[in-house]
């Protein structure tokens, strides 16, 4: 790209052609006070008007989210037209918010009130009629309330980015234009899928998870046995809560959080991962040697199965038959644990902390119940975590790494640990069904054909004669490239692994926030590179581990061999699988 030069401030500056005064002002050491700056590169309109700065000989004051840098421009930010105009801006924006700071759960995190406090933002300087409110909290999983929108749009574009879909849009016009999905629907009767992208670029508390702190709270409060256990994307992230660099591995002291707060076993959900690759690797090879459905797709991540029953119910078949890995932990736990230590299972409570919105829904689907009883009671964010430890006044930093409970369940292996990332599974399964196929070890443990970050990625293996095509897709937008190969009969795939979220559960929708002007101590490039931070933090702890395969996993053979029978076997199926329905749009569960 050509290089251009401009001045700011009256200094004298090179930067790339192309980019933004909002864009080319940061490379430079300039933060102009914006609400579009830091939003993952979406949804740069000028609606706001936070960001005006004046260039000389242009009329009147511009956007500089929007306005292109060009040879010779000259920038001032910081003259008293350009400041008195942000800060008019957001007062604006003020007028027609719900100001509920201190309740808000958003508190920690708004990006108006930052706005605010930079431009120093005066709160009732325009008083007037409010936009009609719509607050939408039907779901399990997410809530709307139009109240705090400031109509950025960010959600729009991060749900067609992600996904290729439309679920939110402008609904009516002028005064009373609300952000929602069609007709100003609740997302109980809409085709959202669940996956929380919305809440993570929202720059208020607009739209958020549905937290069930509550409930965690009433169980015990009734004295339940209370079991939590983690998904590996949480570690990698938890950390930012608390200050710390992204990519920061916090494992021990995450477990010695959850002690403190009282949970009766802290157990890591990467030993059902391991449960999940011997089940799904089995099922596998199953299809491939008896001519199954194929190709076989993963089931892990249940904003693509919502996808996946809303948009393409012909090829459920398809999908994988196992639970998700914290489903087959909780029917375990209340079964086979259980039995083991003389505890009823409706007396145990499980939470699940993962880095999804779209598994709050996922724990109330009829199928993942056994005898009436449901395999996970609640689930928590990674931000919910964070809320709920603080809130304890529990000093992380300061906390002492402590392990897992690892009794008769909780071993895991590192294949486990990279299930957080795309192409985990992928990779995890391979290494197994590599074993299975060949009796011996693959002698290269990781399978680097399959990481990293590109949409789609694919790889073809030949083990011990057989050759296994795979692919990996992250994100719906991607994910239908491969779909609709295999419903036009095209796709030469054996094995797809696809998750809900673009980059895997490292990005998921309950994830902190990744905000650069909350993260002062960042890389300026952090939004290109945050998830390859967290994903390392992965990768770390799979090379730290002695096991690699999950075959290798001791308590999973016992339960095998005390409990389950083998891979697939009728017990098996009754406990760790589960089945799939087309349908028209999300639907709430009783």
């Amino acid at each position: 790209m050509a290089k251009i030069n401009i001045k700011i401030e009256g200094i004298s500056y090179q930067v790339e052609e192309g980019l933004t005064i909002l864009e080319a002002a940061k490379l430079c050491g300039y933060n102009i006070p914006s609400l579009c700056a830091y939003n993952h590169g979406e949804c740069s309109q000028g609606s706001c008007r936070v960001c005006l700065v004046e260039v000389k000989g242009a009329r009147g004051l511009v956007a500089s989210c929007v306005y292109p840098v060009s040879e010779g421009m000259e920038i001032v930010i910081s003259s008293q037209k350009a400041v008195a105009a942000r800060r008019a801006s957001v007062e604006l924006l003020l007028s027609n918010h719900s100001v509920q700071c201190q309740q808000c759960e958003k508190n920690e995190y708004c990006e108006l009130l930052y706005a605010a406090k930079v431009t120093g933002a005066r709160e009732g300087m325009f008083e007037g009629v409010k936009t009609p409110v719509t607050v939408d909290e039907v779901t399990p999983a997410i809530i709307r309330d139009t109240s705090k929108c400031i109509l950025c749009g960010r959600c729009i574009e991060r749900c067609k980015n992600a996904h290729g879909l439309s679920v939110l849009g402008f609904e009516k016009r002028g005064f009373n234009t609300i952000v929602g999905p069609a007709e100003n629907r609740s997302f109980a009767d809409s085709p959202c899928i669940m996956c929380g992208q919305c809440t993570s670029v929202c720059p208020t508390g607009a739209l958020m998870e549905k937290s069930e702190i509550g409930k965690v709270d009433q169980a015990f409060r009734e004295g339940k046995f209370v079991v939590v256990q983690t998904a590996p994307a949480v570690r990698a992230a938890l950390g930012e809560e608390f200050g710390m660099k992204i990519g920061t591995p916090v494992t021990g002291k995450m477990v010695a959080a959850l002690r403190r707060l009282g949970f009766n076993r802290v157990y890591d959900t990467n030993y059902a991962a391991d449960l999940t690759i011997m089940e799904e690797a089995t099922e596998l090879l199953d299809r491939i040697k008896n001519n199954g459905v194929l190709p076989m797709i993963t089931s892990c991540s249940p904003g693509w199965i919502n996808y996946a029953e809303i948009n393409y119910g012909e090829l459920l078949p398809h999908l994988s038959s196992c639970k998700s890995p914290h489903e087959m932990f909780g029917a375990i736990l209340k079964s086979y644990y259980c039995e083991k230590n003389g505890i009823d299972p409706k007396d145990m409570f499980v939470v699940s902390i993962m880095p999804c919105t779209a598994k709050k829904y996922e724990k109330e689907r009829e199928q993942l119940q056994h005898d009436g009883i449901k395999d996970v009671d609640a689930v928590l964010t990674t931000r919910e975590l964070g809320k709920l430890i603080k809130r304890s006044g529990i000093n992380f930093n300061m906390l002492p790494d402590e392990e897992f409970d690892n009794d008769i369940v909780g071993e895991y292996t590192g294949a486990g640990v990279i299930f957080g990332v795309t192409g985990g599974v992928m990779e995890a399964a391979l290494r197994t069904a590599y074993y299975a196929l060949t009796g011996e070890e693959h002698e290269l443990i990781k399978f680097e054909q399959v990481r990293g970050f590109e949409g789609i990625k694919e790889a073809s293996l030949d083990i011990n004669g057989t050759v296994i095509n795979v692919a990996v897709a992250h994100g719906m937008k991607n994910a239908k490239v491969l779909l609709e190969e295999i419903k036009s009969g095209n796709s030469k795939y054996h094995f797809i692994e696809i998750m809900g979220c673009p980059g895997g559960c490292i990005a998921g929708g309950g994830q902190p926030y990744v905000k650069p002007q909350f993260l002062p101590n960042e890389e300026p490039d952090i939004l290109d590179t945050y998830k390859q931070k967290r994903a390392n933090a992965l990768y770390s702890e799979d090379e730290r581990q002695t096991l690699r395969q999950s075959h290798k996993n001791e308590q999973v053979k016992k339960l095998y061999d005390e409990f389950l029978g083998e891979p697939n076997s009728h017990k098996a199926h009754e406990l760790l699988h589960t089945s799939y329905k087309e349908r028209e749009a999300f639907k709430v569960l009783k």
